[in-house]
């Protein structure tokens, strides 16, 4: 008897936790980039109380018999599918408009030395730094391309020709110049330099950062790399709108947008929560009643109990 007093705990410890997950999904149902968590339940152990034997000669085999103990929770995935488009009023914000992931982090000037490096030397490299779904870049007062949060984005600089430099992801930074406006190719700039002065910048749907200098010529900066992430689900949540790599990913490598699965990049505008209220809701009327039926297990188990001892009077 008080066996079904423990499936009815468990059974409890198991809608709390969807309920948190729930309540959480809505808190965040107007957070830029966010992802709706899902979770399921599983059976929890089970005693068996005798066990299958075949059948010989005279009797038939029997099935066997299990008591269980409630449920517990299985997992808690993040569905990944993409959220609206929330246009707003500013060029350098964009959103990724299919796969993928922004790469932000720590500045690092050397960058990450693709060329010759195998998928998993890339994908571990690639561990230091951040994912996110979230482009809200601004240009700090050093140059750097950053987001919201101060973390730099990270990308593609440009070769000679016009063409990305794939062979190393790079922190994007406006070229500096000296003061007769000659771009400084050293690292780190020299002390006289200064970041380029660029009016009308924006970010391109295949990632490239485009502004005007102050002679009015185009130039373009850089490009924003995507991350390609095999297994999504297996990134870890970190505090506000990162995801850090973890095991079972599969190997995590940058790609120009619009390449290796990843989606193309839509600017004057953030992707917003993917949180569907009205399932929300519906899943919280479930867990609700989940929640008041297990609550009933253990009453009623109770006044089974209570019964039994009135039994010696």
């Amino acid at each position: 008897m008080v066996k079904s007093m423990f499936s009815g705990i468990a059974g409890l410890r198991a809608h709390q936790q969807k309920m948190d997950v729930i309540g959480n999904n809505i808190a965040n149902v107007n957070t830029y980039g966010y992802k709706a968590g899902r979770v399921t339940f599983k059976e929890s152990i089970y005693q068996t109380t005798s066990s299958s034997s075949n059948g010989n000669d005279i009797f038939g085999g029997s099935n066997p018999s299990q008591v269980g103990y409630g449920s517990q929770v299985g997992t808690v995935d993040l569905m990944f599918s993409n959220g609206a488009y929330a246009p707003t009023d500013s060029a350098m914000d964009c959103m990724i408009d299919g796969q993928g992931f922004f790469i932000v982090g720590p500045k690092n000037p050397e960058g990450i030395k693709l060329e010759d490096a195998t998928p998993e030397e890339v994908s571990q490299k690639l561990s230091g730094t951040y994912l996110t779904r979230v482009g809200n870049f601004v240009f700090d007062g050093d140059g750097y391309l950053c987001d919201g949060s101060g973390n730099v984005v990270y990308g593609y600089g440009m070769k000679d020709d016009g063409t990305p430099n794939t062979e190393t992801l790079v922190p994007l930074r406006v070229p500096y110049v000296d003061k007769d406006g000659i771009i400084d190719t050293s690292t780190p700039p020299a002390d006289t330099s200064t970041p380029m002065k660029l009016n009308s910048v924006s970010i391109s749907k295949t990632g490239e950062i485009v502004g005007n200098d102050s002679d009015g010529e185009s130039r373009t900066i850089g490009m924003i790399a995507l991350a390609n992430v095999p297994n999504p689900n297996a990134l870890e949540k970190t505090q506000g709108p990162y995801y850090s790599i973890r095991e079972n990913t599969g190997f995590v490598l940058p790609y120009e947008p619009g390449k290796g699965t990843t989606g193309s990049i839509v600017n004057y505008g953030l992707e917003m929560s993917n949180v569907d209220l009205a399932k929300e809701f519906s899943e919280m009327i479930t867990t609700q009643r989940g929640f008041q039926a297990n609550t009933r297990i253990i009453s009623v188990t109770d006044e089974m109990l209570q019964e039994l001892v009135n039994i010696k009077r």
